[in-house]
């Protein structure tokens, strides 16, 4: 090979690379760095190095504390069932029978609306004044709930608001995952007198431990850093009871300027992120 043409690779990923240093390095620096000063009072002064001063200062913060219990409560309870419902419809919508087609365009649906209009939907039809869910309620003698405007219901139905935008991506994931298991031994287990729960658990589910470990890594990520929902529908309430880390963060930033405090608090969800990862690869690890 001629030595140019060693190169040409590296010249065809360095807008990638580019890209990906600029958005994603260079910001990760950044924030490292305001994580350990102080904030400026005016562009011209000169800020203070406080190190883990920052970080100490959030873990004495009530607000904090009960922002991470919450992200972490949410995510034990969402990420585990976004990724068994989608698993679940994967395997319905894998079925060759009639109408399966319309069945999974329907499933799909949620997956081509942008995650605000699905927010501002859902915070629509669970109003307890004008919405359709209560209304429906209503008619059915249950009566009126009030949804995210309770301390009890507004974590469990912003699992279920996130559950309904998230699912059907991932499904789209283990769909494929299930239409790459070669039929043959699926049927040579049936032929071995495997009964259909047998196969699924024994075949299946090793079949898809890697497709499993990627839906569940990705809903996680997604989830730990969830931001749109909150902000768009409870702004954190009913009294901090759907204020997670990642809404947090940004109001500390962007509404009263603690941005050191802000980046602090963006660094420990990242540090959260990796452990959680972290442990999900290894027990998904396929075992050979």
């Amino acid at each position: 090979m001629v030595r140019s043409e060693r190169w040409t690779p590296f010249l065809f990923l360095f807008p990638a690379i580019a890209l990906l240093v600029i958005w994603r390095y260079v910001p990760l620096v950044l924030g490292l760095r305001e994580a350990v000063y102080t904030n400026a009072l005016s562009f011209n002064a000169e800020r203070e190095f406080v190190g883990l001063g920052n970080f100490r200062r959030i873990f004495d913060d009530p607000t904090f504390r009960n922002a991470l219990s919450v992200t972490l409560r949410f995510n034990a309870i969402v990420n585990p069932l976004q990724t068994a419902l989608a698993l679940g419809l994967a395997v319905v919508a894998n079925q060759s029978v009639r109408g399966i087609g319309a069945f999974r365009t329907i499933l799909l649906l949620p997956v081509a609306i942008s995650i605000n209009v699905s927010a501002l939907a859902w915070g629509l039809a669970l109003d307890g004044n004008y919405g359709v869910v209560n209304g429906m309620l209503d008619a059915l003698g249950i009566g009126t709930q009030p949804f995210l405007r309770s301390t009890d219901q507004a974590l469990p139905t912003m699992v279920g608001i996130v559950s309904w935008i998230g699912v059907p991506l991932w499904m789209l994931f283990f769909l494929a995952g299930l239409q790459g298991i070669p039929t043959e031994v699926l049927e040579a287990a049936r032929l071995d007198g495997a009964s259909r729960l047998r196969s699924f658990v024994d075949i299946t589910l090793p079949l898809l431990r890697r497709v499993t470990a990627f839906v569940l890594v990705s809903a996680t990520v997604a989830n730990l850093t969830l931001f749109v929902p909150p902000y768009l529908l409870t702004r954190g309430g009913p009294q901090e009871s759907t204020n997670m880390l990642m809404y947090d963060a940004w109001e500390r930033g962007f509404i009263y300027s603690d941005f050191g405090a802000s980046a602090a608090m963006v660094i420990i969800l990242l540090a959260i992120s990796l452990v959680v990862v972290a442990v999900e690869f290894a027990l998904l690890r396929p075992r050979h």
